[in-house]
């Protein structure tokens, strides 16, 4: 018989339809490694060694169809130290966009910093220089808009621009919970699916 639509994406088609993306309309900013997929100490220099987190791709699904445009900032020093060329992690990243439209979601853009950190560039994070560049490629500002991440640098990376810092419990996010001090306003969540699934519940993509 025909497939009944189970009621979570019931509810999530219903707030699509509510919310119609324009440009840079509900961006989302996701870190790549502890978010998305595993973490690897070794970096990520294959498609092989690429493990997406149970849920994460359906996650991004989600918000895509609520109207969220997702975009991924990454810090990959793999690159400047020689680990993987960046031809290489354009082909991964080319293919992490075909998973996740496998999965029926859609990231708008993924912005790496390749620098090593005795480098000093402007983008790596802490710094804020990818999500300025987020801002400049969507022409629009990313202050109030939800950054999620599993570590410090993350989060001091969005509290920079004044973005709503999101931490997720995935990756490195347990350590970096014990590390918030009191008072934060820092949001915790289990993982990229319970995060969204807030996001989406409150109907902040406009």
């Amino acid at each position: 018989g025909p497939v009944l639509p189970d009621r979570q994406s019931e509810r999530l088609n219903a707030v699509s339809s509510i919310h119609r993306p324009e440009s840079g309309a509900g961006l989302v900013v996701l870190d790549r490694d502890g978010v998305i997929n595993r973490e690897s100490a070794d970096f990520i220099k294959s498609a092989d060694e690429w493990l997406p987190l149970p849920g994460s791709l359906e996650a991004i699904a989600a918000l895509s169809r609520a109207g969220f445009t997702v975009v991924v900032a990454t810090n990959q020093s793999g690159v400047g130290r020689g680990l993987i060329s960046s031809s290489a992690l354009e082909e991964l990243h080319r293919r992490r966009v075909q998973r996740v439209g496998q999965a029926g979601g859609r990231l708008a853009g993924i912005l790496s910093c390749p620098h090593r950190p005795e480098d000093d560039c402007s983008c790596r994070k802490p710094k804020p220089g990818l999500l300025r560049q987020i801002e400049a490629r969507f022409g629009c500002s990313l202050k109030g808009r939800p950054v999620i991440g599993d570590s410090a640098r993350d989060l001091q990376a969005a509290e920079a621009v004044g973005a709503r810092a999101i931490l997720v419990r995935t990756g490195n996010g347990i350590g970096t919970e014990q590390q918030i001090r009191s008072g934060s306003d820092v949001e915790v969540f289990d993982d990229l699916a319970a995060a969204a699934s807030a996001l989406i519940g409150s109907g902040v993509s406009g």
